[in-house]
Parts: structure tokens; C-alpha cells; sequence
């Protein structure tokens, strides 16, 4: 059973080597909560002689603190390394383990039950192989089960065993058994999944881990061990996949070379063979393949390498290198597959972080068509994603990207979002396919330019983007400044939040969803009045941070200036000019900036206004000034 053998003692080396040239499978356990994934694990660590001494102790002495199993060893505690997880009994993280057999190696991924930890879930399925999914004999098929049957099903995992553990408390029934396959079979059938095996378990009494249990005669099947054992690795799929190489690093350790270092995402490569730079679309011919151990004549998926070309050609970090032949597609446009893993939703129109192999985009989420009820399989329609919610969202980037459709290839189509202030990762997603308007629309050249209509009007064209709370003065101040701009004759336009309300977002609540749309519209007709040359005045509360740095984003180093019209919520209240936070004490409006909605004030603005000390003319002065100040207009 275990990988101890003579040659440790004789001759390591030779072990060493054989060890080296085991194949490795990759496999996670999933299911509901107290199903027996981290017990399983163990079970296979005890039994594989991968455990030492010490180790062994240890858990026996956990066992009498935090076990569940009475005087005997708790193999989950082999697993569970957090002190949450072994004063609650429950495994929150995602926890590797790998150990090995006279056969094969293995890393398997313990993976957390609970549902609020389906995101952890996810990361563990994301480079698997096989997926072990546990299911309790007493308790049957649950809805955990069904939504990580689905996750398996949607990250591209293409074995599946359903291992149902705990044989030993429903005394061994075959009947019990055979109920459980009936009713996952049908389910399975109804999501695709195809390549299924079902083993009858006990992983607390080692019934079919490793050997046949006796417990079970009715049982003619392979044990679990034997299964992993002798389930086929796909590595030649890959392998017969078009090349790619998404470019890690550029490597120029001297003057004389200059190669580009990655790891093999699919398909093979030999030097002479004739390449294409994506998204550039550059091509070149291969000329060496360099590896630590010296130079290939051949690189096949999974490898890591240095490829050198015969020309020199402009290829950075995050470009892809394809072959001429099979080319990967590029596009800045998707539909695609997102599992929301962030307390805080998903909103429609806020700019994310997107990476995808190494290159890493500015993304924004433009449409969700509907969202999966994995109990079901229903499309229901939604205008945001919670946590561990499953959507099939349209996706815009500010650049086109290289990409495989994610069944294609793992590593060229599946993604990651990244909250842009926080750092957090808020969700994973897997590219369907390109969206035909994107490949259709192309930015169209124009002789004439900003700098030019600009220079017309003898100013700088810029953004001046007054945020605040209601009442805090924003529209008076914005129209006093551009009072002023006027009469020194320069050309301006006021987007009001209210007037804008009321025309071009006339259709916009205002719900937390609702108000980044808000802004996104307006940050993109900002943007067009900056490239006719004007200087705009937007007076808009726009509460979140993210929507305004999107604003920013729009336009150029220089033409953005942030105006913070810092007054208090309870002067603002106060003043209460509109009567609206009466109404929203009250009860009778809804999602009010200040009260039941919250506002994220500037870190660092370009002006702050402090309006319980300016006056409204001596805030538009200091405006002015700074415009002055800044070269967007002349003395």
C-alpha cells in the first residue's frame, strides 16, 4: 500500500528517481457538512504509512480533546490544522495533503461543507482531476451536494466518484445503496456529468478504502484506493491541444539573451516552429526551447520553459504565444460562467480587476442574463450576485486579452476578479466565448483630437467632479464656478445629478446597483465632453469609491480634479433644503445616502470644500484658483 520500499535503504537515489516518474493525480473531496471528507483524508494518510511519529501522537492526543469518535483515533484531525476547525468539527479552509502509493502520487484537496464556504470550495476543484463527492448514507443526496456536483460539473472536472460514506450506521444496506445511485444518477444525467463511479464506504472503519470490506459481500466493485489508483489522467489531452504559453516573466539576464519564460497551458512546441504573439499578433519562428537542464527538442502542457525567438519582436508579461497554425483567439467582449465569492454583491458597472493566466485587465460586469438555481437548474433573472451565487453575466474589458473558451482550456479561460481598493478576490468566472460585436467594432481614427479642440477655446479639458452628501452644497458651488468660468470666457457644460435624472438616467433607482450605473453613464458623457475640448462641472453625491476612481479612470493623468464638498451629515441635515432626509427618517425613502445607504468620502481630493467655513463664493474662488493652479486654464 504505502511507497516505502527496500530501495530507501539500498540505493535512495534510485527511489528517489522511480518516485519522480510516478504519475501525479490531483483530487478533491467535496459534499455537504459532516459528510466524512476530512475523516476520508486521514483514513488515506494512515493507511498509505505517510504519517510520522510524532504526528500519529499528536492526533491521538487531539483525539482525546477534540474527537468525535470516543477512545479512538478522529482521522479528521490529520486534516483540520485550524483551532476553529477542530473546536467546531468542521473544515473551513481548503486543506492539501499529499502522500503516495507504490503507483502513484497524490494532492488532494479537502474542501470545506458548508455552504457560506462554497468560495473555498471552488479553489479547491479549480486544479483537480477527480472529485471524491461524499455523501452520508443516512442522509442521502442534500443540497450541498447538488451545488457541488454542479460547481464539478462547471469547473471542467471530468471523474467523478460518489463515495457514500458511513455504510457502517445504516448497518451496511444494499438497499440504501442502491437508492442513493438511483436518485444521483438521475441527477447527474440532468447536468452532464457522464463519467461516474459509486463505492459503498465506511472511511471511520476503513470499509473499501483499501481493501474489500467484508461487511459488504454484495459490493463487487473497486475499493477507493483502487480507483485512484488506476483512473486515467487525461495529461495527453492537453497535450493535443493547440500550444499556448502565457508569458510569465521576460528573461534578460544579459545583453546576448533575451527569452520568454512560462509554463506550457496546452500543446506542444519544437524549435522552428513558426509563432504568434497575441493580443499584438506579432509572429516569429522558435529557436531554442532553454530549461534549467539545458535545451529541448521538445516542450510539451505543464512544463516550464524559456522560449527564445528568431526576431525581436515587443512580447511583455501576460501576452499569450500561440502557434501560427492554431492561433488562441482575442476579444475584449464575453459571455461567461461567474461564481460570486464576496460578502459584498456583485454590481453591474463597477470596474474589477480581472486576471486571467498572468496578464491582469480592468474589467467591468455589463449585463447579468440570469442566475442558476443549482437545486433546480432554473435561470432566474437578477440584477446582482450574493455570495455563492452562480451567474452567466456579460463581460467588457478595457483591452482586448488573449483567451480559450474555459472547456478548451483551464488556464486560458478561466479568471479571477479582484476588488480594486480592498485587493480582495470577489470572484471566479470561466470565458464562454467571444461576443460578435466585439471582433465588429473597431475604434475608428479621427484627424481632429482634444488637444486641438481644446487649444481652440485656449483651455484644458477636464473633469471637475463635485461629491458629497445631499444638501452638502455641490450644485450651487458647481454652479457658482461655472458662473465664473463663463463670464472669463471659457467653455464649460454642469451635469447636475438631478437634471441628469431626469433625461439620460431617467430609467436608474436608486439602489446601490442602480447608483454605479448612475455614475458609469455620466463618467462616460464626462469623458466625450473632455474630448470636445470643455471643462465639465459634475455635481453628483456619487457615495462609492470605485465609482468615482472608474470616473477617473476614463480620462487622462491630469484631467480629473475631485472636488469634496466636506459638510457634516448633521449640517447637511439641517439644511435639508429638498425636505428629503425628513422623508428618509421617516421611513419613506429608501436606500438615502447618509442614513440607509452609506457614503465613502475621498481619501485624497485634488480640492476639499469645507463648507461650514467657506462661503459659497469663497469655495468657488478656491476652485478657480486651483484650476488656474493646475494649467487647465490661463491667468
Amino acid at each position: 500500500m504505502a511507497h516505502i520500499s527496500d530501495l530507501i535503504a539500498t540505493d535512495i537515489e534510485q527511489y528517489l528517481k522511480a518516485h519522480e516518474n510516478k504519475s501525479l493525480l490531483r483530487f478533491i473531496t467535496c459534499g455537504s457538512v459532516d459528510d466524512g471528507k476530512s475523516t476520508l483524508i486521514g483514513r488515506l494518510l494512515y493507511e498509505s504509512k505517510m504519517l510520522f511519529e510524532d504526528q500519529l501522537a499528536a492526533v491521538e492526543a487531539d483525539s482525546k480533546k477534540f474527537g468525535t469518535q470516543g477512545d479512538q483515533i478522529d482521522f479528521a484531525l490529520l486534516v483540520d490544522g485550524l483551532a476553529a476547525e477542530r473546536e467546531q468539527g468542521i473544515t473551513i479552509d481548503v486543506a492539501y495533503r499529499f502522500f503516495s502509493t507504490e503507483k502513484r502520487k497524490f494532492i488532494v484537496a479537502d474542501t470545506p461543507g458548508h455552504e457560506q464556504y462554497t468560495r473555498n470550495m471552488v479553489t479547491g476543484a479549480s486544479t483537480a482531476d477527480v472529485a471524491i463527492l461524499m455523501v452520508d448514507a443516512r442522509r442521502g443526496i442534500l443540497t450541498q451536494t447538488r451545488r457541488h456536483s454542479y460547481l464539478v460539473k462547471l469547473l471542467g472536472i471530468r471523474h467523478v466518484l460518489v463515495a457514500i460514506n458511513k455504510m457502517d450506521l445504516v448497518d451496511y444496506s444494499e438497499k440504501t445503496f442502491r437508492q442513493i445511485v438511483d436518485s444521483y444518477r438521475e441527477f447527474a444525467t440532468h447536468i452532464g456529468i457522464e463519467d461516474v463511479t459509486f463505492i459503498p464506504l465506511s472511511a471511520f472503519k476503513g470499509d473499501n478504502i483499501t481493501d474489500p470490506s467484508e461487511a459488504m459481500p454484495w459490493y463487487h466493485g473497486t475499493t477507493l484506493m483502487g480507483y485512484l489508483e488506476t483512473v486515467e489522467i487525461d495529461d495527453e489531452r492537453m497535450q493535443r491541444a493547440a500550444f499556448r504559453l502565457p508569458v510569465q516573466w521576460v528573461n534578460r539576464p544579459n545583453l546576448d539573451f533575451r527569452g520568454f519564460a512560462g509554463t506550457i497551458a496546452g500543446g506542444v512546441i519544437r524549435p522552428g516552429d513558426r509563432i504568434r504573439v497575441q493580443p499584438s499578433g506579432r509572429e516569429s519562428t522558435v529557436a531554442r526551447i532553454v530549461t534549467h537542464g539545458g535545451d529541448l527538442e521538445q516542450a510539451v502542457s505543464g512544463q516550464s520553459i524559456t522560449l527564445t525567438l528568431a526576431d525581436e519582436i515587443d512580447i511583455s508579461r501576460g501576452d499569450v504565444i500561440s502557434t501560427v497554425e492554431a492561433p488562441a483567439e482575442t476579444a475584449d467582449q464575453f459571455e461567461t460562467t461567474l461564481i460570486w465569492m464576496h460578502d459584498e454583491p456583485l454590481l453591474p458597472g463597477r470596474p474589477y480587476l480581472l486576471k486571467i493566466g498572468t496578464k491582469t485587465v480592468t474589467a467591468t460586469i455589463t449585463d447579468i442574463k440570469y442566475q442558476v438555481n443549482v437545486n433546480t437548474l432554473e435561470h432566474n433573472a437578477a440584477k446582482t450576485l450574493e455570495l455563492n451565487a452562480i451567474g452567466v453575466c456579460n463581460l467588457s474589458l478595457d483591452r482586448p486579452i488573449a483567451f480559450d473558451a474555459y472547456q478548451d482550456n483551464r488556464d486560458t479561460g478561466g479568471f479571477i476578479l479582484i476588488d480594486r481598493l480592498s485587493n480582495n478576490t470577489v470572484g471566479a468566472g470561466l470565458l464562454h466565448f467571444a461576443l460578435r460585436r466585439a471582433h465588429n467594432i473597431h475604434v475608428q481614427h479621427v484627424d481632429v483630437d482634444k488637444t486641438a479642440r481644446a487649444a481652440l477655446k485656449r483651455q484644458q479639458g477636464c473633469v471637475l467632479w463635485f461629491t458629497g452628501l445631499s444638501g452638502a452644497g455641490k450644485s450651487s458651488i458647481a454652479n457658482l464656478v461655472e458662473q465664473k468660468l463663463h463670464a472669463l470666457g471659457h467653455h464649460t457644460y454642469l451635469l447636475d445629478g438631478d437634471n441628469v435624472r431626469h433625461g439620460l438616467n431617467k430609467d436608474l433607482g436608486f439602489t446601490d446597483a442602480d447608483r454605479v450605473e448612475n455614475i458609469r453613464r455620466v463618467g462616460e458623457v464626462a469623458k466625450l465632453m473632455v474630448d470636445a475640448g470643455l471643462i465639465v462641472l459634475t455635481a453628483f453625491i456619487s457615495p462609492f469609491r470605485a465609482e468615482r476612481r472608474m470616473a477617473r479612470g476614463l480620462v487622462e493623468e491630469g484631467e480629473f480634479v475631485e472636488v469634496f464638498v466636506d459638510t457634516p451629515l448633521e449640517v447637511a441635515e439641517q439644511r435639508d433644503v429638498k425636505g428629503l432626509y425628513k422623508k428618509a427618517r421617516r421611513g419613506e425613502l429608501k436606500n438615502f445616502t447618509g442614513i440607509d445607504s452609506p457614503y465613502e468620502a475621498p481619501e485624497e481630493p485634488e480640492i476639499r470644500l469645507d463648507t461650514t467655513r467657506l462661503s459659497l463664493e469663497a469655495a468657488a474662488d478656491a476652485a478657480i484658483a486651483t484650476l488656474r493652479l493646475r494649467g487647465i486654464i490661463a491667468d
